[in-house]
């Protein structure tokens, strides 16, 4: 069947992920688009295609292999998961040679940045800084104090502005170049069209090429695919991409029409109808970096796997003081541990951070409304405020205060934008700005004043989040209320005091504050979520209604909402006034319990802050780590979810006790409540997709941090207000993690591993899932994420590779005690790797 242009069109914009802006900033997995895939054939056409690379750099490998993380029997699981018929000496010997950094296919602008060497900045380079600075007055938001054109839309605003752009090398033709630009058809669709045609690319290499066009402009049209998708969670659509491809293509065809007559555009055009055996070649050359990867994976992954196989197997002691809920979140682990540690009678559990609530809030007297949940879904309630006496008159005094606060903020800002105040603004209140300066260079261990709070100083712990439907229709709350307990697995067994408790992060002047929020939160705080979900459960009606359909919360049982602030491991109890008298004692123990909890917890973090001689000073260590975080000097207030490597679908007990190093996302789970699957389906769906985008946006920005990163933070330059960032005065715009979340001194501080989700419940549960979800089949079939199962009656462990399961640790345990490796039980259990005689070039490495 042949395909139409508009396939092609299509195809090439779904390849790109897109990025959430800064205020909003969270992980996004950059390969997205590639998910129908297998990850090693879609690594060989990005490398064709854009030049990047999905595996580690064989330096890293082989560093691994001198610490001795990665050893020999790892080399020999992952030929024996593959089928390969390579040796580990062959997988030892390519450690040492040099990794291969892919050369994409050329694009018309490279050929001319070849051709005209003297041309400084080159072609390529002034392509993408002329777009990129056009984009960012496009779709800037404020930031600007002039306004550009934009009838039209993005495609005809730039055509428009062209023409009068000096700065552009083959602009000295005057008239000539106002008449070629004038001569491009009006609209984007008919310019991509022409120029395919213009240029004679031949329809089997229009999907790629249009794709490679879209890459080498990869931060815009991220953005353009972020404007894309929430227009689709509204039900409408957005051109801003094609707009956007278009561009960049009508740029290859003016460059290709001037074209010095040395390039060889006829050969460039045959090398692009080549493009698959060029994919071909590059995944063959590739397979060895992929069984090297594999290996070390494996390293991980075993070992984690045998740990919790040997979990006890007894049932989980019914709780006695205190529950605590907190996000799956890595950084959560290790305080969870502590707290566990610090007071035997707290039992957590793990839940994803936004609580299960679909909404947005919005603050009282503001315009503002911001998504309070995964950027995967859309809002279906809107969350307000109300004052702690919940009467309408205190509610509209302060929401006055709040407005008229933040106009004042506004006029300010424009005032000091002002082209007028250039000079006149710095004559006047210079002095007191240098004052202003000082103070904020001075250390503090004073979190920065939050915006929410703008103009109403103390008062503003008297307003509480309130979600209006708990008033409206208690039964319809219920059902929200019903549906969250079902997936958190506690509807019965309730402790006195139920803790739910969201995170987030403290740092200054931090572009990227957002992302070490709460991404399931929509990149803010969960303290919204967990006070609103606190308040619906300890409603009266709600609970009546609960009741109703077999969840009966005691009469005693009082649900507080907390807030653990990641960069400082202090947790902030809210609205603990509100707790019953006949709860204080239990109040007052939590309260220790979770001072202890936090000085464990900053102990355990101390070191890879440099910080390590205060470990034993939690006083010093406290105000230390406080201070880091409101210093807007300060680049890495906290590593964040650095280093994460597993997803954990299972009971607590099956975890509780061990040290995960911070690296394990933790979810509870318990198969025997979720009679219909549905629990599991929830969870394999969302939570396990979102810690997917976390893991590859991670991978993807150690890796290449140049095309997949935001590059270093010292340079960054915010665009458009909240769009992004960029490197320096221009370039395109930089998404994902900057360096400095990513690295320091002493070297990479996250191992680019892919996921390893382990999931304890009957095969044929999680294999209903993967049937019925397109996306779970597509990530754990095509080599994005590594699925095993606990057996929950053996404690047996199995990896589903292809369709198969294969055993890794088996139920039977030697005499001995040492759990076998995976290699060994793969020779030992006669697991029948080759059946089926797949080839390797049909097998995804930990596919």
């Amino acid at each position: 069947m042949s395909r139409t242009l508009d396939d092609d069109l299509r195809h090439a914009c779904a390849r790109i992920a897109p990025t959430w802006p800064l205020d909003q900033f969270i992980a996004v997995n950059p390969y997205w688009g590639w998910r129908e895939q297998r990850s090693d054939a879609a690594a060989a056409r990005l490398g064709a295609l854009a030049g990047t690379r999905l595996t580690m750099r064989r330096e890293d490998i082989l560093a691994a292999w001198m610490r001795g993380t990665l050893r020999e029997e790892h080399l020999m699981s992952a030929l024996a998961r593959t089928g390969d018929t390579l040796t580990t000496d062959e997988l030892r010997d390519a450690m040492h040679r040099p990794t291969d950094v892919p050369q994409r296919l050329p694009l018309v602008s490279d050929l001319r940045g070849d051709a005209e060497p003297r041309l400084v900045p080159r072609w390529p380079d002034l392509v993408t800084h002329q777009i990129s600075q056009h984009c960012a007055a496009f779709f800037d938001e404020g930031q600007a104090r002039w306004h550009l054109d934009r009838s039209g839309g993005l495609y005809a605003s730039w055509r428009r502005q062209l023409a009068h752009d000096r700065g552009l090398p083959w602009q000295a033709g005057g008239a000539d170049a106002r008449r070629r630009i004038a001569a491009l058809p009006d609209s984007a669709r008919a310019l991509v069209e022409q120029a395919l045609a213009a240029l004679g690319i031949a329809p089997e290499a229009r999907r790629d090429y249009l794709s490679a066009l879209l890459l080498a402009i990869n931060g815009w049209a991220a953005w353009c695919a972020w404007l894309r998708w929430q227009a689709a969670l509204e039900g409408g659509s957005d051109d801003h991409l094609e707009q956007l491809l278009a561009i960049r293509l009508a740029w290859e065809w003016l460059l290709a029409e001037d074209a010095p007559k040395r390039l060889d555009l006829p050969r460039w055009r045959a090398e692009w109808t080549q493009a698959e055996a060029r994919v071909a070649a590059l995944a063959d050359a590739q397979w060895t970096d992929w069984l090297l990867q594999l290996a070390l994976e494996i390293a991980y992954q075993e070992p984690l796997a045998q740990r919790l196989a040997a979990a006890p197997r007894a049932a989980e002691p019914a709780p006695t003081t205190v529950q605590a809920v907190f996000c799956i979140d890595v950084r959560s682990e290790p305080y969870r541990r502590a707290l566990e540690a610090a007071d035997t009678t707290v039992r957590t559990r793990g839940f994803a951070g936004f609580f299960g609530l679909p909404i947005d809030y919005r603050p009282l007297g503001s315009a503002l409304v911001r998504p309070q949940l995964p950027g995967l879904l859309a809002s279906a309630h809107t969350v307000g405020e109300t004052g702690d006496d919940r009467s309408a008159s205190l509610g509209e005094h302060l929401a006055q205060r709040r407005r008229a606060a933040l106009d004042w903020r506004q006029r300010w800002a424009e005032l000091r934008a002002a082209a007028a105040s250039g000079f006149s603004f710095v004559e006047s209140c210079g002095l007191a700005y240098g004052a202003r300066l000082v103070a904020d260079s001075l250390p503090s261990t004073t979190p920065p004043a939050r915006w929410e709070d703008t103009g109403l100083g103390r008062d503003a712990a008297r307003l509480r989040p309130h979600l209006a439907l708990v008033d409206e229709d208690a039964d319809a709350a219920a059902s929200v209320a019903h549906g969250i307990l079902q997936a958190m697995g506690l509807t019965r067994g309730f402790a006195p005091l139920v803790m739910l408790c969201g995170h987030g992060s403290t740092s200054a002047n931090n572009a990227h504050a957002a992302g070490l929020d709460c991404g399931a939160c929509g990149g803010q705080t969960g303290e919204v979520n967990a006070r609103v979900l606190a308040g619906l459960l300890n409603h009266g009606a709600v609970r009546e209604a609960l009741a109703l359909r077999g969840v009966v919360i005691p009469r005693e049982t009082h649900f507080l909402a907390a807030l653990h602030d990641t960069t400082t491991d202090d947790v902030r109890l809210f609205d603990a006034d509100r707790v019953p008298a006949a709860l204080r004692d239990t109040l007052a123990g939590l309260r220790r319990a979770l001072a202890q909890a936090g000085a464990r917890t900053r102990a355990e973090r101390a070191a890879s802050l440099g910080l390590g001689a205060l470990a034993g000073r939690d006083d010093a260590l406290a105000a230390a780590l406080r201070r880091r975080a409101n210093d807007w000097s300060q680049t890495r207030p906290e590593w964040g979810l650095a280093n994460n490597a597993a997803f954990v679908i299972a009971p607590r007990r099956r975890t509780q006790g061990l040290n995960l190093a911070g690296r394990c996302f933790l979810h509870d789970y318990d198969w025997r409540d979720d009679h219909d699957g549905h629990v599991l389906e929830l969870l394999m769906s969302a939570p396990m997709v979102v810690a997917n985008w976390i893991n590859l946006q991670y991978h993807a920005s150690t890796l290449d941090n140049r095309r997949y990163g935001s590059g270093n933070k010292l340079l960054h330059n915010v665009v458009g207000r909240r769009i992004g960032v960029f490197e320096g005065n221009g370039g395109d715009l930089r998404i994902g993690l900057p360096l400095q979340s990513l690295a320091d001194a002493g070297g990479w501080r996250h191992e680019a591993l892919r996921l390893s989700v382990y999931v304890e419940a009957t095969r044929t549960m999680i294999e209903q899932v993967i049937a019925k979800h397109a996306v779970v089949r597509a990530l754990v079939e095509h080599g994005w994420l590594h699925l095993l199962r606990i057996d929950p009656i053996s404690s047996s462990v199995e990896l589903r590779q292809g369709r198969q399961w294969l055993t890794l640790v088996p139920a039977a345990r030697p005499p001995t005690g040492r759990a076998p490796s995976g290699f060994e039980q793969v020779e030992a259990l006669g697991l029948h790797l080759h059946e089926g005689a797949r080839e390797r070039s049909h097998l995804s490495p930990g596919a």
